[in-house]
């Protein structure tokens, strides 16, 4: 399954998220990192909003038990 980590930089104090789904996509469009699914657009983040966004396939399962 498709998931992505969003980071925000640590003077924003704004929350990291997780997302994922069976039809997650993402795209870059005119300075926006924009996630889809199979409703339409979910989530657009700003370039200039300084969020890195890294790709995060593990399974969350697989993180509660490793950890």
């Amino acid at each position: 399954m498709p998931a992505y980590l969003v980071i925000h930089p640590r003077e924003q104090r704004r929350d990291d998220l997780r997302l994922s789904g069976d039809d997650l996509t993402l795209r870059f469009e005119a300075g926006w990192a924009i996630f889809t699914d199979s409703q339409g657009d979910c989530l657009a983040i700003p370039s200039g909003q300084g969020a890195s966004i890294q790709r995060d396939d593990e399974p969350q399962e697989d993180r509660a038990e490793g950890a």
